[in-house]
């Protein structure tokens, strides 16, 4: 059995990580366009097994892995912006030249990062029978995204053996996992954070 609880705090949700592209106000003449996408098909940019981490009686046990992989695309707008040049004709048999303003174009742009994260975990209740106040395992994890903003999600296993869970999301800073015991409806007393995922 599991049950997932997700909770948001800080101003905004999950952004990305931009490099690059500079923007501006009075510059712009077109709408933004992508001009191209890189994606890491292969290797994943991170891979990393955690834990096994236990409650503070030993009777749950948590491990898994975190896989992230990085996303690039290239974006950006048309900037228009004067240019002064020298312009010749002929007339009359004489040439004759003027400087005369004129506009040109150019594209400014740079490179936007996305970075989607996969956390698989194994929960294991050693005591799944006795007080129903303290017969589950619990894992929760912690997700503080690049923004300050940070998200919570809990598994419980209630039962004999293992549950095995997975979640994905984008753009997490850090990565952190506590086990512990509980009832049905919650984990219950004090549980030290691990960190299972640091974004380099």
């Amino acid at each position: 059995m599991r049950i997932a609880t997700r909770v948001l705090v800080g101003a905004g949700a999950a952004t990305l990580l931009a490099v690059g592209a500079p923007v501006a106000a009075n510059a712009s003449t077109a709408a933004p366009v992508t001009a191209a996408t890189a994606t890491t098909a292969g290797a994943p940019y991170s891979f990393d097994h955690w834990g096994p981490y236990f409650s503070g009686n030993g009777k749950s046990k948590a491990s898994g892995k975190v896989v992230v992989h990085k996303k690039s695309e290239k974006k950006g707008y048309w900037k228009k912006y004067p240019k002064v040049v020298k312009k010749c004709w002929w007339k009359n048999g004489e040439k004759k030249c003027a400087w005369v303003k004129t506009w040109e174009k150019k594209w400014v742009g740079g490179w936007v990062h996305t970075y989607h994260h996969t956390v698989d975990s194994k929960l294991t209740n050693y005591k799944w029978w006795g007080n129903p106040k303290n017969r589950c395992a619990w894992a929760t994890f912690k997700i503080v995204d690049f923004d300050g903003s940070v998200d919570f999600r809990s598994v419980k296993n209630c039962g004999k053996g293992t549950e095995y869970d997975s979640f994905s999301g984008e753009n997490a800073k850090a990565i952190y996992v506590k086990v512990s015991r509980g009832s049905h409806y919650g984990p219950k007393g004090y549980a030290p954070w691990h960190e299972i995922y640091s974004h380099a």
